[in-house]
């Protein structure tokens, strides 16, 4: 990319930590959590896959979110650890779009899954004699499809947006992968256009899946009072806890990052929402729906079973 008489061809990733001791143990910690999330995330989609009790609404969305999540996770850390390895530091101008890119798709489809499951687990407790005629075949397909084309459409945008951009000599980021926000703070050209739809687009991507899911949960709760006997409001509650419990780590860790940040340097805030969004989340979705979810530990039991009756 031209700018002036210069040739940005790569930026300089300065990663998680400048003290070279740190090196290795972010290096094993790293790989430990990818490789935790990428199995578990794996082993729930098999497990949705060969069980046919599993092939519901619900599940057909978790298994997009589990798809979504070892992708997010594997857009960022391999090319850490790699760097970290190969103590090289950088990375090219088309990787760092392409990384910036992908990055954006997964963690706003996260966002918009997240509140197609609780649309969902509204019809299931809400309306429940009529979810198979709502949740039909064609509504699923289309309620699967709609979040995928809406995340590349706002990644294509940012990415459209942010090739226009000049960056002079300056090509040290400090972050660990290619982030649009730490990116657009590298540019010496004017970027009012793109922080403008930075927000606007970043704050519609947040609230109107949070007031869907809102909105739903609001409902299950009205519905799960008027539930005379205690078993029939426990089984309400315990068929959407598992996805509660995701959207509470999901959103508390928007609203503990960048509302209430413990960093006061921004540069830290972002690296802190970065590492939580693309690691830590992906990570714990699986344990969460694993140990929470009484037909996915039944799918689980089978699938282990499966697997040593073939060997």
């Amino acid at each position: 990319m031209r700018q002036g008489n210069q040739t940005i061809s790569e930026f300089i990733l300065l990663g998680l930590s400048s003290q070279v001791e740190m090196q290795e143990l972010l290096f094993v910690l790293f790989l430990g959590m990818y490789l935790v999330t990428v199995v578990g995330n794996g082993v729930i989609i098999l497990a949705i896959g060969f069980d046919s009790n599993l092939h519901t609404p619900m599940y057909l969305f978790l298994a997009n979110l589990s798809f979504a999540d070892v992708s997010s996770i594997s857009t960022s850390v391999p090319k850490m650890l790699v760097n970290i390895q190969t103590k090289s530091q950088s990375i090219s101008y088309k990787s760092c779009v392409t990384q910036m890119y992908f990055s954006i798709v997964f963690v706003v489809i996260d966002n918009f899954l997240l509140g197609v499951m609780a649309y969902d687990r509204f019809v299931a407790i809400c309306n429940p004699l009529h979810y198979t005629i709502i949740m039909h075949p064609r509504l699923c397909l289309l309620l699967t499809l709609i979040p995928w084309f809406l995340s590349n459409i706002v990644a294509l945008t940012h990415t459209l947006l942010f090739i226009q951009l000049i960056f002079c000599d300056r090509n040290i980021l400090p972050h660990f992968f290619c982030d649009l926000a730490p990116l657009l703070k590298l540019s010496c050209s004017d970027k009012m256009v793109n922080e403008l739809v930075l927000f606007i687009v970043g704050l519609s991507v947040i609230t109107f899946p949070f007031a869907l899911i809102l909105f739903s949960y609001i409902c299950i709760i009205r519905a799960t009072l008027r539930i005379s006997s205690k078993e029939g409001k426990w089984k309400a509650f315990s068929t959407c806890s598992s996805h509660l419990t995701v959207v509470l780590l999901f959103y508390g860790t928007i609203v503990g990052v960048y509302f209430f940040p413990l960093s006061a340097h921004p540069e830290n805030t972002d690296k802190i929402g970065a590492v939580l969004f693309t690691v830590v989340t992906p990570l714990m979705n699986p344990f969460i729906y694993s140990l929470r979810n009484k037909d996915m530990k039944g799918a689980l039991r089978k699938l282990i079973v499966k697997k040593h009756s073939s060997l």
